[in-house]
């Protein structure tokens, strides 16, 4: 039986179709998933992520903790209150998860951890924390709203108490205010502008319902997804994953190695692959035509003039590329991708992918495709 978060009937009363992610019972649209997305993109929309898990590392060493296990480095964070965005690798430089990291206050940092890959966090977690002395606690007492949205802020600071609605009414990006439980961080997964609200799930449900109240319309799974990845935002288990390092996913700039004396886990295996070359990169892909570009379809090199119907007698299992995210993307009503290829066709303008037993060529373009209203490449 799957789980269910605080806020469940709400969505149950709201008509949302719920669909089975990663054990929870979540909703994927509560209508018109096209809706959803534009009302993030052109006013405010809140969606309900507590199948997420946030996790407190704390102790007099969380700071050291976290320099071990997190590629990129918090000692950019050492002033409570900011946040930063990294990947926990393994000793071979794969991605075991990528997160959120809230510095909070003196010796007490808050993750977020996702909902596919919470026991297996938590069990790497722990495992490395033997040597550090620190609490590492799945806080399963917590539920997530995030807010997204050009008027989101706004909106949000009046269901929060009035201090921590000051405290969060002042944040520039990438920072976090708390107060006890309640934690608030200017960050978010779509490309627009909001909160992620980390809250008691007793509060959860009385905090939604304020939030529709004051004109926030709930939003779904599927949105979130056509949000992010308009964003080129990347999705772990998608985009990478523990066979794939930052470098192969366009995550590089999360990699800190400036300091040769700490030995983060990893490290060694990503010197290895800085030495030697990335074979693979991320690209971003936008179909001119029609269709609809799905993840895991193949990808090839656009074929020559020469040879019967230019070479298209190729094999689509013999490709080299794979999508590794594709959609419809509603702000550019056009379909996109996000393609796994190797390293040297980063650099041609067009591939080719794989729809509907045939190739379509897609233009090669550097992500994001959309960033707070606006589109960012040339159509």
């Amino acid at each position: 039986m799957a789980k269910q978060t605080p806020i469940y009937d709400h969505h149950v009363a709201s008509g949302a179709k719920l669909v089975n992610f990663a054990g929870w019972d979540m909703p994927i649209n509560y209508g018109s998933q096209i809706e959803e997305h534009k009302v993030v993109r052109e006013a405010a929309g809140m969606f309900d992520v507590s199948h997420m898990r946030p996790v407190d590392i704390e102790g007099a060493n969380a700071r050291d903790f976290l320099r071990r296990v997190l590629a990129n480095d918090v000692a950019k964070i050492d002033e409570p209150g900011r946040a930063l965005y990294s990947c926990m690798l393994n000793a071979r430089g794969g991605v075991v998860d990528d997160l959120i990291v809230y510095h909070l206050a003196e010796n007490w940092y808050r993750v977020v951890v996702n909902a596919a890959t919470t026991e297996k966090d938590m069990a790497w977690l722990k495992s490395q924390a033997e040597d550090f002395g620190v609490e590492v606690t799945a806080r399963e007492d917590l539920a997530i709203i995030a807010v997204q949205g050009p008027n989101a802020r706004e909106l949000a600071a009046g269901v929060l108490g009035e201090s921590l609605a000051e405290a969060a009414m002042a944040l520039s990006r990438f920072r976090a205010a708390a107060e006890g439980d309640w934690s608030v961080g200017r960050t978010g997964y779509t490309g627009e502008d909001g909160f992620e609200i980390v809250l008691p799930a007793a509060s959860a449900a009385e905090c939604w319902k304020a939030l529709l109240e004051a004109g926030v319309q709930p939003v779904g799974l599927g949105a979130r997804d056509t949000l992010r990845l308009e964003a080129g935002l990347n999705l772990y288990g998608h985009d990478m994953n523990e066979d794939t390092t930052p470098g192969e996913s366009n995550l590089g700039w999360t990699v800190a190695m400036n300091d040769e004396d700490r030995h983060f886990v990893g490290r060694e295996a990503l010197l290895m692959a800085q030495e030697s070359g990335h074979s693979r990169r991320l690209v971003g892909l936008v179909l001119d035509g029609r269709g609809v570009i799905r993840d895991g379809a193949p990808v090839r090199e656009r074929p020559g003039d020469e040879g019967e119907d230019g070479g298209r007698e190729v094999d689509p299992d013999e490709a080299e590329g794979q999508v590794t995210s594709g959609s419809f993307a509603p702000t550019l009503s056009r379909s996109i991708a996000l393609a796994r290829v190797p390293a040297d066709w980063a650099e041609q303008d067009a591939l080719e992918v794989w729809i509907r037993d045939r190739w379509h060529a897609a233009r090669v373009v550097k992500p994001p495709f959309v960033r707070e209203g606006k589109i960012r490449i040339s159509l």
